[in-house]
């Protein structure tokens, strides 16, 4: 169970990608007064936290309504984490989500959606979705570890710029993007696995 709980919380804090995401919270608070930076970074982490969640508990019905297998959701997801894994390794104009810098305070758009629960993140806990309660529980235990990792990373984005330097976080940023490219290949060979035995 502890190395289930560990492989769920490696996965999610790579695919969420807080430390990538600091030059982007950084940008896009620039125009908002030091003093509400803090209460804004607290609501976009618990608006990435809530629908996370309620993917999780509700993953299962909405496979079922779109008549979606878990072999076409863990190769679908497996794609779009290795495409996510090549534009952080590979760095692009935009960033890893694209542009996101408008005038004043954000809102949802773009810290909590897409820059913590984006499409990779949304179909990683999709695929944490269980009927075990024990399961259910120890992902829920992830995602609430995670949620921590990422106010205690992007409330010290500004600090952490400073004092690191933009190569560092850079540097960082493309090996997160390396462990991430393996993990989506895992995934990936998972699902084809998992259909070839179906067939």
């Amino acid at each position: 169970m502890t190395e289930n709980f560990f492989q769920a919380f490696i996965i999610l804090l790579l695919v969420t990608d807080p430390f990538g995401n600091v030059p982007l919270f950084a940008s896009a608070l620039s125009n908002v007064p030091p003093a509400r930076r803090g209460k804004v970074i607290f609501r976009e982490c618990a608006i990435a936290f809530l629908l996370l969640l309620v993917f999780m508990f509700f993953g299962r019905h909405f496979l079922n309504a779109l008549q979606l297998t878990d072999i076409a959701l863990r190769i679908g997801g497996g794609v779009i984490l290795f495409l996510i894994a090549l534009r952080m390794v590979f760095p692009q104009p935009g960033g890893v989500f694209g542009d996101g810098g408008e005038a004043g305070e954000p809102f949802i758009v773009p810290l909590a959606v897409p820059a913590l629960a984006g499409p990779s993140a949304l179909v990683t806990v999709l695929l944490f979705s269980s009927t075990s309660t024990v399961e259910t529980m120890l992902h829920v235990g992830v995602l609430l570890a995670v949620a921590v990792i990422w106010l205690v990373v992007l409330l010290s984005a500004e600090r952490m710029q400073r004092v690191l330097g933009t190569r560092v976080m850079t540097a960082f940023e493309r090996l997160m993007g390396l462990i991430l490219t393996a993990m989506a290949v895992e995934m990936l060979l998972a699902g084809i696995r998992a259909y070839v035995k179906s067939l």
